[in-house]
Parts: structure tokens; C-alpha cells; sequence
């Protein structure tokens, strides 16, 4: 409801008025009322009225030096003067003032009402763009972790597309980059029977756990190190050894982080990783360099670094130096999965096209490797299509595509059935969600997995991304292919059997970690999820 005060030195008027305004008609009501304007101006900073109505000539303070003084105070609401005389310089001192409007005595109801209503149909529309404003802050700090998320990705895959790489290009939370030294550990997920066995719902939760693992074991000898996903059972753990450690003690560190990774990892969740090591930079502007080192590391099975590990460096050349390899998969990977995410049929052709010509005449380019990088992209794919709500196998079914596969003679060869799978895929009826969905669906995901231990209601989140509850539960649905409540729960479940598996804690207290304050009923849903009581974890 809008409020209206009135200061006029005539008890008349001041009646007057409060009996013609149609206080119901404009939804106001009566804020207070003075007979000069000092009082005036004290019963404005006390009440807040949104509409003021003045007289001019008053005693003590007139109307304009009132108005001053609340201007200087900044005060927003509209002023409308009453005034008896029609003087040419008031009027341009209330211009000067931002006043709504400048009426002559004796005035009329319908005047008076269609002033007022203008004056409330400013301030609505006022207040309707301070809330979008305020709405679009709140949007932006939701969203800045995943814009600082998807900068770290960039950083490591050599995606900076449009981003700015001169002068202070490094966000405020990694400008100690500048004096730091850099080092990627890229981890491969072994597509194993196991791990092609299970959908890609169930992979995800395997990524989130890995990632945990990772993460946990990397913060007891890093001070500073950084985890990204990067696209199917790829992602990259990037490091920052002491600027000041000897080259052959970082590497030997990085080598011992590798195993350990492998052992946390295969432990804890009975996977399989592939490892490669990276060559140290001195500038972050290199890291992209160290991720093409790791994963080609493990592509090529450069270098084991230790005896009975799936883990590699990558040779040296003959000059000493760990150089890239021209031809950069990791981050034409990246790029084709973001241009395939968001539907770009031509931005995708163009990187397609780009990739084959480096590949062209390369001795590289052998039918084994267009058949190892038709492999990789299709998984690469089918995660990307996922992200948005769509079963790639669906559209293609894979056992007739890995025969198409075999056909493979040269690079053009490869990127003519690519493009064209990529055109199929893009037109496809199945295509679903946008971009704005997407955001959402990852601010829930990334929200559940950094808060599953407290009290999480699909109702909160509606209201932190500004989405109907009913609406986001479909939005959710469709793309992770999960109700809500279903992967809450799972991510609670995985999180419970890492606990559980440590032998650091009592099944009340994995209970109570992970969200539950009742014991029986985390009981009943561990088991219906794992297949086992929790107590037979702790007891194992």
C-alpha cells in the first residue's frame, strides 16, 4: 500500500485533502500530515511516505527548502506541490528539485486523483526495476562459482575463446597464478565392463566421488591445487608445486600423487583410473600445455612411472624439454562439446574441419587413431547430449555406429561421418532444455553436492534460480534423468558408503554427516541403495 503525507499550513486544506483523496481507489493511505515544512521534514524521516503534497509559503521552513533538504538526503519518493500562487521561478525551482508535479490551488478531485495516480504509476514502475535489478545481482552471485568454474576449464583446456588474456585476466581468487608453478594430472576413468555397464546417471555420481577422493588426498600435500571436469570420464587436477622445490623432487611428487590417487580411488570405489603427469610451467598462460602432456601421456602409454600403475609421464624429447604434440585433442574435445551443447551446427563443422586439417598427412592419422578418436568423441558426445536431456544412443544406436568406425581410411574421411552426426544430432526432435535450464540444473546439482549434509528442499532452490517449484521439478527430471529427490539422495548414499568405508565414524555419526538425524530410516534407504546394512561396512 502507497503512503501520502501532506504539509500545508491551512488545517482546511489539510482536511480538505484527506477527505478527497480516493485512498481506496489508488490503494494508499495517510502517512501523516505537518503545518511547516521543518516539521514536515521530520515526519517524512520518521513515516517514509512514497508520495509527499506540499504547500510552498509556510512558516518556520517553506516547501522548496524542505525539498532541498530531503533531496540532499536522498530521499526517492515523488513530490507533488499545492500551491496558491503560479510563479514562474518556484516552478523552475521545482524542476530543478525533481518534483512529480506543480498544481495552483483551489485543485479538483479528478485532477487530484489523476496526479496522484501518475505519481504511484512512477513509483510501481520504479520499484519494478529496482527488483529486476536486484533479481539480476542475485542471479550473478548464485552464478559466480560456476563462472569461475568454467575459467578454470578454460585455463586447463586452452578454451579461452572470447575471454581476455591481457593484463589482469586472472580472476581475484587465483592471482597468486602469477607467482606460482603449474602442473596438470590428467584422470582417465577405465571404461571398464563395469563402468560401461552402468548408465550415465549412476557415472556422474562416480565423477562426484572421484572428485571427493581426489581432492581429499590431493589437500594433504598441496597447498594450493585446483579439480575440473572436463568432458566423458575425463578430468584434470592442477597443481602448484612450491616455485622454489627442485624440478626432479616436484615431478617425483607429482608421480607420488598419481599412484595415491589411483589406490584412494580404487579402494574406495572399486574403479579402475588411467593417469598421466604433466610437465611443470612457470606460467599459467602454459597450463594448457602440461593438460595436452598428461592425457597424451596416457594415450600413447608414454612413460610408466611407477611399476604396476596406469600411470605415465610424458618423454622427453631429445633436447630434454616435454613438448606438446601439434595436435591438441584435449582442448578440441572442449570446444566441440560447449558447441555441441549448445546446439552451434556451424561453430561445430568449424572445429571439426580445423581438428582434421591438423590432422591431414600426419603420420598420426592412421585408421587406428581416427578409430581411437571416433571412440573417444562419441562418449564425449553422448555426455554432452546428456548434460541437456538427450540419449544419444537413441538417435544413433552405437553398435551400428562403431561399425561405421571401421571404414575410417583418412582424416577427411573421419570428418565428413562426424559432421554429418553432428548435423543429425542438432536437428534431432529429441533435442531438449536451453540454456537457461542448464544453469539452473547446474546451480542445483553443484548446491546438492557442496550442502547434502543439511536440510535441502527443492522449494528453497525454486527460490534461488527464480523457477516455479513444479516447473523445476520437470526441468530436473528431463535433464538429469533423476527426480530431485532420487539424486539427493544417492549423493548422500555415496557419500555415506565413503565415510562408512573409512572406519573413522559410527553409523549414527555417517547418518547425521551426510543429512539424516534418523538412524532407522538411514538404515532402510542405505540398504535399498547399496544392497547391505551400514553396520556391515564398519565392520568390515
Amino acid at each position: 500500500m502507497w503512503k501520502i503525507a501532506i504539509i500545508d499550513d491551512d488545517r482546511q486544506v489539510l482536511q480538505g485533502m484527506k477527505l478527497a483523496i480516493p485512498w481506496e481507489e489508488l490503494n494508499a493511505e495517510w502517512a501523516g500530515e505537518a503545518m511547516n515544512g521543518r516539521d514536515g521534514l521530520e515526519m517524512i524521516r520518521a513515516a517514509k511516505p512514497d508520495i509527499v503534497i506540499t504547500d510552498i509559503y509556510m512558516p518556520v521552513m517553506n516547501g522548496l527548502d524542505m525539498i532541498e533538504k530531503l533531496r540532499g538526503e536522498k530521499f526517492g519518493g515523488r513530490i507533488v506541490i499545492l500551491s496558491g500562487y503560479s510563479d514562474f521561478e518556484y516552478a523552475r525551482q521545482a524542476l530543478r528539485l525533481n518534483v512529480a508535479d506543480y498544481l495552483s490551488k483551489p485543485i479538483s478531485i479528478p485532477t487530484l486523483k489523476d496526479v496522484l495516480g501518475k505519481a504511484i504509476a512512477d513509483l510501481a514502475e520504479e520499484e519494478e526495476r529496482l527488483l529486476k535489478q536486484d533479481e539480476l545481482q542475485q542471479r550473478l552471485m548464485l552464478y559466480k562459482p560456476f563462472v569461475e568454474k568454467e575459467w578454470i576449464k578454460a585455463a586447463v583446456s586452452g578454451t579461452f575463446a572470447d575471454m581476455d588474456m591481457q593484463g589482469d585476466a586472472v580472476p581475484l581468487p587465483y592471482h597468486y597464478w602469477r607467482q606460482a608453478s603449474h602442473a596438470v594430472i590428467g584422470i582417465d576413468i577405465v571404461r571398464d565392463r563395469r563402468v560401461g555397464g552402468v548408465s550415465l546417471s549412476d557415472l556422474n555420481l562416480f565423477r562426484f566421488a572421484v572428485r571427493n577422493i581426489v581432492c581429499e588426498v590431493t589437500e594433504e600435500r598441496f597447498a594450493q591445487f585446483e579439480y575440473t571436469e572436463l568432458h566423458g570420464t575425463h578430468s584434470a587436477l592442477l597443481v602448484h608445486p612450491a616455485p622454489d622445490t627442485e624440478r626432479g623432487l616436484a615431478e617425483s611428487q607429482l608421480a607420488e600423487l598419481g599412484s595415491i590417487i589411483i589406490d584412494a580411488v580404487g579402494s574406495c570405489l572399486k574403479l579402475n583410473l588411467q593417469v598421466g603427469i604433466g610437465g611443470i610451467k612457470q606460467s599459467w598462460r602454459e597450463i594448457p600445455d602440461s593438460t595436452e602432456e598428461a592425457f597424451r601421456a596416457i594415450d600413447w602409454k608414454g612413460r610408466r612411472l611407477a611399476p604396476g600403475y596406469e600411470l605415465f609421464g610424458v618423454a622427453d624429447s631429445p633436447e630434454g624439454k616435454k613438448q606438446v604434440h601439434p595436435i591438441r585433442p584435449v582442448k578440441f574435445y572442449q570446444e566441440l562439446a560447449s558447441a555441441m551443447k549448445s546446439s552451434q551446427e556451424t561453430l561445430a563443422h568449424q572445429i571439426v574441419d580445423h581438428f582434421a586439417a591438423q590432422l591431414s598427412g600426419r603420420e598420426e592419422a592412421a585408421a587406428d587413431y581416427l578409430r581411437m578418436l571416433a571412440g573417444e568423441i562419441w562418449t564425449i558426445l553422448a555426455y554432452s547430449m546428456y548434460d541437456i536431456g538427450m540419449v544419444l544412443d537413441e538417435i544413433y544406436p552405437i553398435d551400428a555406429v562403431r561399425l561405421e568406425w571401421d571404414r575410417f581410411t583418412d582424416a577427411e574421411q573421419w570428418a565428413g561421418w562426424l559432421k554429418d552426426k553432428i548435423s543429425g544430432i542438432c536437428n534431432s526432435r529429441q533435442w531438449r532444455g536451453n540454456g537457461k535450464h542448464r544453469q539452473a540444473v547446474d546451480f542445483m546439482i553443484q548446491y546438492i553436492h557442496d550442502n547434502y549434509a543439511k536440510d535441502i528442499t527443492l522449494a528453497d532452490l525454486a527460490d534461488k534460480v527464480f523457477i516455479s517449484r513444479n516447473y523445476l521439478s520437470h526441468i530436473f527430471k528431463n535433464i538429469t534423468g533423476d527426480s530431485f529427490n532420487t539424486y539427493l539422495t544417492r549423493v548422500r548414499m555415496e557419500k555415506a558408503k565413503e565415510l562408512l568405508m573409512e572406519h573413522k565414524m559410527l553409523v549414527y555419526e555417517v547418518a547425521e554427516k551426510v543429512g539424516y538425524q534418523n538412524v532407522p530410516y538411514f538404515s532402510t534407504l542405505f540398504k535399498k541403495y547399496s544392497g547391505m546394512n551400514p553396520t556391515d561396512l564398519v565392520k568390515s
